[in-house]
């Protein structure tokens, strides 16, 4: 009789475990191709192919980074709300997100590197550093028009005012990232993703941030100043709507009989 001679269990059910070595390929690609062949298999009842090892930590990674980088944003938000005392002027901001992910990616894609854990913790950095250019146009805008300025004009002056302090800060954290980005020393290769994600997500949104920034700010002012204006136009009409005069109109005497002349009594 044969048998095997070892039974290996996980949640109390047998299972049989088949391994292999990575050589020249990014786990998730082979993570990705052998889950389409895991797909094509058909499986008796009872049975169940799964991935385990790296490609299962990965995505246990995945997850908890995820839920981070949401987290992040949401704190982000929350005390830029307690900052600004208002719920719309931190919604400006966070529209300096996006264009910061279009950066990142780019320059990912365009430097052959991956979407592993540390780009994720570069994502991460930049809800913070990218939202602080649109907090310096935002804030100054506030400030111009509390001293009398109207919104186009304040926009037209904070944004060429707040320009060289965006410059400086953005061009100082690209060359500090920069050798990080370039992997010089030996063993660095896995911390570059972070620092391209960081650069490229910088690049683009300190320019796109002055052009977004203040067209954001245009449109939910207009949107936040339009139910007054609705109000004021309905006022505006009601009074000046012309009120109905009831007049009496003189009765008509009769034919052939006359009438007096004078007011006295005979």
């Amino acid at each position: 009789m044969t048998g095997p001679t070892q039974i290996t269990r996980r949640d109390r059910q047998r299972s049989v475990y088949v391994t292999a070595s990575l050589n020249g390929r990014v786990a998730g690609d082979v993570s990705a191709d052998i889950q389409k062949g895991i797909d094509k298999i058909a499986v008796p009842s009872g049975y169940k192919v799964t991935q385990g090892g790296v490609a299962q930590s990965q995505n246990e990674s995945f997850g908890q980074i995820f839920a981070a980088l949401g987290l992040s944003v949401l704190l982000m938000y929350m005390l830029m709300v307690a900052l600004f005392e208002s719920l719309v002027y931190p919604l400006m901001i966070m529209f300096s997100l996006p264009l910061a992910v279009v950066g990142a990616f780019g320059l990912l894609a365009a430097t052959h590197n991956t979407l592993n854990m540390m780009s994720l913790i570069g994502m991460i950095l930049l809800t913070g550093l990218v939202g602080k250019n649109a907090i310096l146009l935002v804030d100054y805008t506030n400030t111009l028009r509390k001293r009398g300025l109207k919104r186009n004009q304040a926009l037209l002056e904070a944004g060429p005012t707040r320009l060289r302090p965006i410059l400086m800060t953005t061009a100082a954290l690209v060359l500090a990232m920069s050798p990080i980005a370039m992997g010089v020393n030996e063993g660095s290769e896995w911390r570059a993703p972070m620092a391209v994600t960081v650069i490229g997500g910088l690049l683009t949104s300190s320019l796109l941030t002055l052009v977004l920034i203040p067209a954001v700010y245009t449109i939910i002012d207009d949107l936040g100043g339009l139910p007054r204006r609705v109000v004021g136009l309905v006022r505006s009409v009601t009074r000046r709507r012309p009120a109905v005069a009831h007049t009496e109109q003189p009765v008509p005497a009769p034919r052939g009989v006359p009438v007096p002349v004078g007011g006295g009594a005979e």
